[in-house]
């Protein structure tokens, strides 16, 4: 239950966030880390670390308005592959920032950065390979940020005539 309120939160805080724009397709969260978030070592579990960056496509998707286009066209993220790089523990109520940055794309997938820093120090660091589909298949990335901008261009006109 703990992930569906942190999600709610996330999606609250974003709406209430700068727009993420194509020219800048980053983003950073805050996290604190919770006592369910770890393993029987008492540091994050590994497949938290997944669903944590999960967090910051997210707050990626409402901030673009992506999430709005998504939900009207019936599309869906899709996830192809994750991997991640442990470098460090992190331990319970640590505030943590994880940055997820879409440092390319090519005719299928989104490839993203992701990374965790405690008080400025890189903790784990991975890659992941995204796209969005829809009822008949696949969507071009191009085609997918072209959606983008086209729904950021339309807010922009509605709210300066308001």
């Amino acid at each position: 239950m703990n992930l569906y309120w942190r999600l709610l939160l996330v999606v609250l805080y974003a709406l209430r966030r700068s727009i993420i724009t194509a020219q800048h397709l980053k983003t950073a969260i805050s996290i604190r880390i919770m006592p369910n978030d770890l393993d029987v070592n008492m540091h994050v579990n590994n497949g938290r670390y997944l669903t944590l960056c999960d967090l910051t496509r997210v707050d990626f998707f409402v901030r673009s308005g992506l999430a709005s286009l998504m939900i009207k066209n019936k599309w869906s993220p899709i996830v192809s592959e994750h991997t991640m790089t442990y470098l460090r523990p992190i331990k319970v109520f640590s505030k943590v920032d994880i940055h997820m940055e879409v440092t390319h794309f090519d005719e299928k997938y989104f490839h993203c950065t992701h990374h965790f820093y405690l008080a400025g120090k890189l903790m784990a660091q991975g890659t992941s390979k995204a796209l969005v589909i829809s009822q008949t298949g696949s969507l071009q990335p191009a085609f997918i940020i072209d959606q983008v901008n086209l729904y950021q261009e339309n807010k922009n006109s509605h709210s300066t005539r308001a």
